[in-house]
């Protein structure tokens, strides 16, 4: 007997809408930063509701070091945030000479721990990054006390978090001076590659807007659509390439359209998955508090002693079966960059190294059918009744 289709891990959700759009675009004649971008940043700022302004860049990555940029963070400065995290979270302190300096996990959402992070804060800290885990909200209002007590920047990574709320409100409409979100093709909304920095500074816009395109004072759609001679341009700082272009906004362009309905599957098939495992020696992964939206863009469960079975077994035998999983994350203290500059143990971050030891993100994308969920489950639950 042949062996079904092997499921993948995950897909992005792409409809003829966004094929229409794109193709517009390739016709228009303006593939770069152009009227596309313009209108996605108009459009994902009115979804927030309407107080802040978005920054179209080709990476969350890029979002996060124009916010750390535009903050003034220089060398010898510190950032807190989570171990348990894409290294781009912290990567991006470096960028400009500054140290991140981690806060344990809480063990049940696998967000930063709010009771850890007011004693890590230092002369030196300068702003604060938690992450929202697997579409999960932070507590956001504790951190912000912790912030304006300090008088620290509170920069949101939001990567998982599109369209997360936190007490009743989208993460991007809190307090924060920044917020940046990712679009790569794995997460609830995608341009492929790309992101969107969002912020209510006036100050701290005008610095991304120019960073984002090497420094230049004036947008190059407006300098090549005038129909004056408008070919003067002022390099003002040291800036970086990390614009979006057209062909990217035209996905997220209709992908935002949809986000409620991608945002509505995802949930349903995370209660699916809920129903399915319960009866199973696994930690299922936790939910928003009462009327509020968690993005589900990650469905992780964590095996328990009573599994009897490894996690990297269990990955293992659900390839076999024919199902990718993957693991979120391998904390950045276990890897040779940070563990070397920093001199990290495995145990420094006891919560994140549990979590790390016994998780597995399971499939959960729009494109999966019933049938691809069914799989899933009925593989999970040969696995460890066995």
């Amino acid at each position: 007997m042949s062996m079904p289709e092997f499921l993948p891990f995950a897909l992005p959700d792409i409809g003829e809408e966004e094929i229409a759009e794109v193709l517009d675009s390739l016709r228009s004649g303006w593939l770069t930063t152009g009227p596309k971008a313009k209108f996605f940043e108009q459009q994902f700022a009115a979804f927030l509701g309407g107080s802040t302004e978005a920054i179209a860049v080709n990476s969350a990555t890029a979002g996060l070091h124009l916010a750390l940029e535009a903050i003034g963070l220089e060398p010898g400065d510190e950032v807190i945030t989570t171990p348990y995290t894409f290294t781009a979270t912290a990567e991006v302190v470096r960028y400009l000479g500054a140290d991140p300096v981690f806060v344990d996990i809480d063990s049940r959402t696998f967000n930063i721990d709010r009771a850890k992070i007011e004693a890590a804060v230092t002369s030196k800290t300068k702003a604060i990054i938690p992450v929202h885990f697997g579409g999960l909200a932070c507590d956001m209002d504790a951190i912000h006390r912790i912030a304006r007590k300090s008088g620290l920047k509170v920069i949101e990574d939001a990567a998982h978090a599109l369209p997360t709320t936190y007490n009743g409100k989208l993460v991007g409409a809190l307090e924060s001076d920044v917020v940046v979100y990712s679009f790569y093709a794995t997460k609830t909304i995608t341009t492929g590659e790309g992101g969107m920095l969002v912020t209510r500074n006036p100050e701290i816009a005008k610095r991304c807007s120019i960073m984002r395109l090497h420094g230049i004072n004036r947008d190059a759609f407006d300098r090549y659509t005038s129909t004056k001679p408008s070919w003067s341009y002022e390099v003002v700082a040291p800036g970086y390439k990390y614009n979006m272009m057209d062909i990217a906004a035209s996905l997220g362009i209709q992908q935002l359209r949809k986000v409620w309905s991608l945002q509505k599957r995802r949930a349903d098939m995370a209660a699916h998955y809920d129903e399915a495992f319960k009866d199973l020696p696994v930690l299922l992964p936790p939910k928003a508090a009462a009327g509020d939206i968690h993005a589900w863009h990650l469905y992780v469960l964590r095996l328990d002693e009573d599994a009897k079975i490894s996690r990297d077994r269990f990955i293992e035998l659900m390839a076999t079966n024919g199902i990718g999983c993957s693991v979120h994350f391998i904390p950045l203290h276990l890897h040779p960059y940070w563990r070397d500059r920093y001199k990290f143990k495995p145990d420094d971050f006891p919560n994140a190294l549990n979590a790390y030891q016994r998780a597995v993100s399971l499939p959960i994308y729009t494109k999966m059918t019933d049938e691809d969920q069914a799989r899933v489950i009925s593989a999970v639950r040969a696995i460890l009744a066995s």
